[in-house]
């Protein structure tokens, strides 16, 4: 059923940012999150309306999110609004000797033995998550990540842009992948955060699935084949049912269909706002072609299986835009007649098709494109055989450039 006053498809978007609260000179993590939101609100509460923006909670008590507030039509000017509200954050935790942190893993934290959950309110959530799968570990305390809500209207809208989101969820650590570090040390992958969100419910395996989604192009076939399986699993384990929602599913993207929007969690979070909108707008500039039929028909995109779309994640998580594609009829559904081509060469002739050259993102966007995703660009600043403080000196770095709205360079 079509829902007036419901946005449709590419008319309604939600971005999320989730950012670490460090000591401002060790960089050590530092459980404030509850004391930067009484300071911005003058009392403890799980969630700050600070107009376009909202600041809230996570399970983590070092962790902050920034989200628009309520879906907006376009993208232009997200980047703004959320770099004032860094800075404004920046100068309530300076006053107790902490400030934010970018990259979707910090690079030497202990979860065992530095993870405070949230402790205050309504926290029966958190604390079922902790008691059934143990919220100690990486994998649920130190996964920073960017959020892309998407809308539509009705189920056609839906299975349309399922489909595309599908398609395209596999080449995304090509571009957003951040966390090339574990515990102070290189961990060998691209995208480390993915590595652990995928196996941090492995207790019950059908909350993250393949983390690809299954092929479902209606509400019906999405609730009978993903959450009532969900929910099924998961009941056991949670006799009253605190977590029979809709966002129990973990795949790397979920349908909300009470807010009648699709989100995406694959995205490792960037150095600054800017690099995060300059991906999200490379994302909905190929998801609007993908759902127009630009290069396939709707039939071939939905019929597209989902084991040779978990390859080429595995592919990405691992070397990120140096994953190589050589599956033909993946890449006919996006119009492309090579043989092979690497994830960066993709995104570098995806972004040439579908945005134009003045776009606002574009410039941010070509330090990925040029210079590979954040991990690449980590790694590259910090050489081999590095030593504890030159790890410290290139996060430094990288906090400057959230605070000041700027590109990580090497």
């Amino acid at each position: 059923m079509v829902e007036e006053a419901t946005p449709h498809i590419f008319t309604g978007f939600g971005v999320e940012l989730e950012y670490m609260i460090v000591d401002r000179d060790t960089l050590d993590i530092m459980p404030a999150a509850d004391k930067l939101l009484e300071a911005a609100s003058g009392r403890v509460q799980e969630e700050v309306d600070m107009g376009a923006v909202a600041w809230s909670n996570e399970l983590a008590l070092h962790l902050v999110e920034f989200k628009t507030n309520g879906p907006v039509a376009t993208l232009a000017g997200v980047a703004g609004c959320f770099q004032e509200n860094v800075a404004k954050a920046n100068e309530l935790l300076g006053r107790i000797g902490a400030r934010l942190m970018p990259t979707a893993m910090h690079p030497w934290m202990d979860p065992l033995r530095e993870t405070k959950l949230w402790p205050h309110g309504n926290r029966d959530i958190y604390e079922a998550y902790n008691r059934i799968f143990g919220c100690q570990g990486h994998g649920w305390s130190n996964v920073q990540s960017t959020h892309l809500n998407l809308a539509f209207n009705g189920d056609e809208e839906f299975g349309r842009l399922h489909a595309a989101i599908r398609l395209l969820l596999p080449l995304l650590p090509a571009l957003a992948a951040s966390s090339p570090l574990v515990e102070g040390r290189v961990s060998g992958l691209s995208d480390s955060r993915l590595d652990y969100y995928r196996s941090n419910q492995r207790s019950v395996p059908s909350i993250t699935g393949s983390v690809i989604p299954e092929p479902a192009y209606t509400r019906q076939t999405y609730e009978e084949m993903i959450l009532s399986r969900n929910y099924r699993d998961i009941a056991p384990h949670d006799p009253d049912g605190l977590l029979r929602f809709e966002w129990l599913n973990s795949r790397g993207a979920i349908a909300r269909f009470e807010r009648s929007a699709i989100e995406i969690r694959l995205l490792d979070i960037q150095e600054c706002p800017l690099a995060d909108l300059a991906v999200v707008s490379a994302i909905v500039a190929g998801l609007r072609a993908l759902a127009a039929e630009r290069w396939s028909p709707f039939s071939e995109q939905a019929a597209f299986g989902v084991g040779p779309l978990v390859e080429l994640l595995n592919s990405t998580i691992r070397e990120a835009d140096r994953a190589v594609l050589g599956d033909r009829n993946y890449l006919r559904l996006f119009g492309l007649a090579e043989k092979e081509i690497s994830a960066g060469e993709f995104w570098q002739t995806l972004v040439e098709k579908t945005m134009a050259p003045d776009d606002p993102c574009r410039s941010a966007l070509d330090v990925i494109l040029r210079q590979g995703p954040l991990s690449r660009r980590i790694l590259r600043s910090l050489g081999h055989g590095f030593t504890r403080p030159e790890l410290r000196a290139v996060y430094t770095r990288l906090c400057s450039c959230l605070a000041k709205g700027e590109m990580f360079i090497p």
